[in-house]
């Protein structure tokens, strides 16, 4: 049984408390966009997010979703955005807890144009079909499930969506994405292509967070941009231990980039024959924060079960930095390391017997089968498939009490910086929201509505982000917006501290 009480004081998405801030020198983060020096000369290899929930609309399902390629700009031709040929694209499930994938999906991508000595277009007409004669580019793929040691291809030559190039080429969008959403044997769905960037958040907090005094905030910094994404939805028996998620119901998902060769570079170069991990993404927001610098590169090249032997790295979990710079510009006290809370979320999932957090949602000891003396320490993003999807998902997930949200897997919808702000000043352990931090980044949702079926993710933007997803007038209104409460918000904070010396 969950304990939905002890997990709304003990858990809210601690999985993502340090990972708000990045002290890196020169690069913009969004989730996991750019978070490495090296990965971040490589987009099409770098992962930008991870999501893993029960399908909302079919709750025998769980859809996995992975996205790459940072920062698309619509209309960005004449050649647009393709997966990079040269790459193994993964998503990597441990249902056993010993942090190594027992399940891995790979899509492997192939470029098909018509006519490359006579034409420089992407399209030379309408395209209202993925086999259209006028789209001049496509791309294909073959989806691969391994089990073990076992690999077999549940599908080849699948059409991938194309980029939106815009309404003049492509009329009916929607009807391309649709085709390009098939079957898999079996049961369960697949789909490859373009969409709009799901992550939304201010990205100002850079700015020693929100300008010093809350000033910035209320903008969406990812608005108007695109990703290439992959996408399952499969049944929960094939993911879970010995196939039955009703006595094994955690998994831990993490996506992977693999590049031949041990050098990475742009997509249109290759090193040598091997195959090498090149990028790496479990739980938003790690490697920006949680790895100091000198490792960002090294993470990337990890598997999970190697994590607990990286000292460095364990350490900043259990005494993270966010919280002292919090404490600089406004404060707020940091709550004293070690954060065992932090750990316990990290690299073990939630459970009673596996470290302060007096709940059992979503560490893999809760699994009947699993041969406990293997389990080990590896940060993954860990979903419980049994939790049912929520009627009314809240945007704060399990600090909430909404236990089919992050940290346990992650939605669309679920808002990671304001869970993590609330989460690294210890809200999720007092049970209580930081008044100094009540209204986060004023970034709430996304500012597309996500879509109802698989795969949710919307439709790519087509207007020029430096225009604005919806023009100025917007962009004004939120500045105003958010200026507007920023005397409130500090008066707040300034009354927590008098209150905090007060009981001194």
């Amino acid at each position: 049984m969950l304990d939905h009480s002890l997990l709304v004081l003990g858990s809210g998405a601690l999985a993502t408390a340090m990972a708000v801030l990045t002290l890196g020198p020169g690069v913009s983060s969004a989730s996991s966009h750019r978070e490495a020096p090296l990965i971040a000369g490589d987009p099409r290899a770098d992962n930008t997010d991870v999501y893993a929930f029960t399908s909302p609309d079919k709750s025998d399902t769980v859809t996995l979703l992975a996205n790459w390629i940072p920062f698309e700009e619509p209309n960005g031709g004449p050649n647009f955005y393709a997966f990079g040929e040269d790459l193994r694209y993964n998503i990597k499930i441990d249902n056993t807890g010993d942090g190594n994938a027992d399940i891995t999906y790979t899509w492997r991508f192939k470029n098909r144009t018509r006519d490359d000595a006579n034409q420089f277009l992407y399209n030379t007409g309408q395209v209202t079909t993925l086999d259209d004669p006028d789209l001049n580019f496509r791309q294909v793929y073959d989806l691969i499930e391994t089990r073990g040691n076992k690999s077999r291809t549940l599908l080849a030559n699948v059409p991938a969506a194309p980029s939106r190039v815009g309404p003049a080429s492509m009329p009916n969008y929607a009807s391309l994405r649709a085709q390009a959403v098939r079957s898999l044997p079996g049961g369960g769905k697949t789909f490859a292509g373009q969409a709009e960037d799901p992550f939304f958040a201010d990205l100002r907090v850079f700015d020693l967070l929100y300008g010093g005094d809350l000033s910035e905030r209320g903008q969406d910094t990812l608005a108007g941009y695109n990703v290439n994404s992959v996408a399952l939805q499969i049944p929960k028996k094939y993911l879970a231990l010995n196939y039955t998620p009703s006595r094994n119901p955690v998994v831990g998902i993490w996506s992977t980039t693999d590049r031949k060769g041990v050098q990475v570079s742009d997509s249109r170069t290759g090193h040598g024959d091997k195959w090498k991990q090149v990028s790496r993404l479990g739980n938003p927001l790690v490697n920006e924060v949680v790895v100091p610098l000198k490792y960002k590169d090294a993470f990337n090249t990890l598997n999970p079960d190697q994590d607990r032997t990286v000292q460095p790295v364990v350490d900043k979990v259990l005494d993270p930095i966010l919280p002292k710079l919090i404490q600089q510009v406004y404060g707020v006290p940091a709550p004293p390391a070690p954060r065992n809370d932090l750990a316990e979320i990290y690299l073990t999932g939630i459970c009673k017997a596996c470290g302060p957090i007096q709940a059992d949602l979503n560490a893999h000891r809760l699994n009947r089968d699993a041969n406990l003396r293997k389990i080990v320490p590896a940060e993954e993003l860990r979903l419980n498939m049994t939790v049912p999807p929520a009627a009314n998902p809240n945007r704060y997930g399990v600090l909430a009490g909404d236990l089919a949200g992050f940290p346990n897997g992650r939605r669309l919808t679920d808002d990671v910086i304001d869970i993590s702000l609330q989460a690294v000043e210890g809200a999720a352990q007092t049970g209580q929201l930081v008044p100094a931090l009540a209204d986060g980044d004023k970034v709430n949702a996304n500012e597309v509505p996500f879509g109802t079926s698989f795969p949710y993710l919307a439709l790519p933007h087509t207007k020029s982000v430096n225009s604005g997803p919806s023009g100025m007038a917007m962009s004004k209104e939120k500045s105003a917006a958010s200026l507007g409460g920023v005397g409130a918000v500090l008066l707040a904070a300034a009354g927590w501290r008098m209150r905090r010396r007060n009981r001194g």
